[in-house]
């Protein structure tokens, strides 16, 4: 599984559109059976603006566009995503390994 953040914020055009409060119910349920199903394992309101912050738990950042663009209000709303990765994938003993080795012998002049 492949985690996801997606900041979600409405475009500044469509918050004035009949369509868009017309369909936003729609598009709140539709965020409602992503969380219950898993896709959305975290879901966040943002203070101080409007939208919010999600973590979707997919197979593949494919699987992800298909559940962002499935939304009935996606087409009124933009997204940040940011890949996550679990630090647990990581070994710090090997960090810097690379900086370190690519400066050495290029002082010599």
């Amino acid at each position: 599984m492949a985690l996801f953040a997606v900041l979600v914020s409405p475009l500044p055009s469509s918050q004035a559109l009949p369509e868009f409060r017309q369909m936003l119910q729609n598009g709140f349920s539709y965020h409602r059976k992503l969380i219950d199903e898993g896709v959305i394992r975290h879901s966040w309101i943002r203070v101080g603006a409007q939208g919010g912050l999600n973590v979707y738990d997919v197979d593949s950042h494919e699987r992800l566009l298909e559940a962002l663009y499935a939304n009935p209000i996606s087409h009124h709303l933009q997204f940040e995503i940011i890949p996550l990765a679990n630090r647990e994938g990581f070994d710090p003993s090997t960090w810097g390994e690379e900086a370190t080795s690519s400066n050495t012998g290029s002082t010599d002049s």
